[in-house]
């Protein structure tokens, strides 16, 4: 898969994008990690209700930040889903 952009991602980009694409899912992603490169491949806004919009090519999600520091894997399964969308994949 092409993945637009992303030989412009640094290596903690890629390697996060690399931990969102690994199959069932990956466990111990940081929620700043993924925000990050989020803000990297889209425009993230956060939200008055604590929710985070993020817009990735077409694809818009309104996306809950975990609790802790890592995200669940329903996120983890929503923002692959978003970035696939968008083109990205694993490199």
């Amino acid at each position: 898969m092409t993945s637009p952009g992303s030989e412009h991602l640094d290596s903690r980009h890629r390697d996060t994008l690399r931990q969102i694409f690994e199959h069932p899912s990956s466990h111990n992603i940081e929620w700043r990690a993924v925000l990050s490169l989020l803000e990297a491949v889209g425009t993230v806004t956060e939200r008055h209700d604590g929710k985070v919009a993020v817009t990735v090519g077409s694809e818009q999600e309104f996306l809950e930040p975990p609790a802790g520091k890592d995200v669940d894997v329903q996120l983890v399964v929503d923002v692959r889903r978003m970035l696939a969308s968008a083109g990205y994949g694993p490199s």
